[in-house]
């Protein structure tokens, strides 16, 4: 079974890369934009971007599943997914396996997660045999939200976020890619094992890196106005979707909870304090 793998460069991408690699039952193909930042693995490295139809085309041919690790945040996201998703359906993929965003929807309140909505779309459209995961936000990023002075600001107020593990989403991505017929059809929303407040995240996070963090609650605008102020070149798109991720967790988007990684995996969801200090 030949398995491509997009995103190998990155943190998930690279997880599951990594997993898959010394599995004789697999044959591996990293797809990058770089040759030269691929992982060093006896595997075959083809080029190309999503937004490139005939490279990605000729770099997908002969792959039975796709890993397809979500494009990098940019005004013509949806454009580049699209392109992409129709190369594998042109090159004769037979299955997708697509990181997708918790609830995502045509109207989310994380504007990114309509991004993930219309790619969703764009697989369907297709015929492709498909598994989603909905990733909540990453909770090993969380704490990296906060500024130099170790604050979260946001307008979050008491809301909720399930996050989940880098680490727990690639193991899912291991799971289906090894059994793809399993799952096919399948959605999974892919959640750590309980909701917490940020003053919780803030908490509990600063506990387990030795640090000292704390969350201040901001309004929509105090949040529009703070983040123009510290990145007057930010486009709009930028700033709805960093405050939407304030405002999502405030409206209890992101709160369910969900057995998901534990149903495909065997095993529990990690805490946060397991997904910032595991390996």
């Amino acid at each position: 079974m030949t398995i491509a793998i997009t995103g190998s460069t990155g943190a998930v991408g690279g997880l599951v890369a990594r997993s898959l690699a010394d599995d004789l039952r697999t044959d591996l193909r990293l797809v990058v934009r770089d040759a030269a930042r691929a992982p060093d693995y006896d595997t075959d490295v083809r080029v190309c971007t999503y937004a490139d139809r005939d490279a990605s085309v000729e770099a997908l041919r002969g792959v039975d599943t796709l890993f397809m690790v979500s494009a990098a945040e940019a005004p013509d996201r949806r454009e580049q997914h699209r392109t992409f998703i129709r190369a594998a359906a042109e090159a004769g993929v037979g299955h997708v396996v697509y990181t997708s965003f918790a609830g995502a929807a045509a109207d989310a309140t994380f504007t990114l997660g309509r991004d993930h909505f219309d790619a969703e779309a764009a697989i369907r459209e297709t015929g492709l045999a498909a598994t989603i995961l909905r990733d909540n936000f990453y909770s090993d990023l969380l704490p990296y939200f906060a500024d130099a002075t170790g604050t979260i600001r946001g307008p979050a107020g008491r809301g909720r976020v399930a996050a989940v593990a880098r680490a727990d989403v690639a193991a899912v991505a291991e799971a289906v890619l090894r059994d793809p017929a399993g799952h096919a059809g399948a959605v999974y929303a892919l959640t750590g094992p309980e909701a917490l407040t940020l003053e919780e995240v803030a908490g509990r996070a600063g506990a387990a890196l030795g640090r000292e963090l704390r969350f201040v609650d901001e309004t929509v605008e105090e949040a529009y106005a703070s983040r123009r102020a510290s990145y007057p070149e930010a486009e709009d798109w930028q700033l709805d979707a960093w405050v939407s991720t304030y405002t999502a967790i405030a409206d209890g988007s992101v709160a369910e909870v969900t057995g998901d990684v534990e149903r495909v995996t065997g095993r529990p969801a990690r805490p946060i304090e397991a997904a910032l200090t595991d390996g």
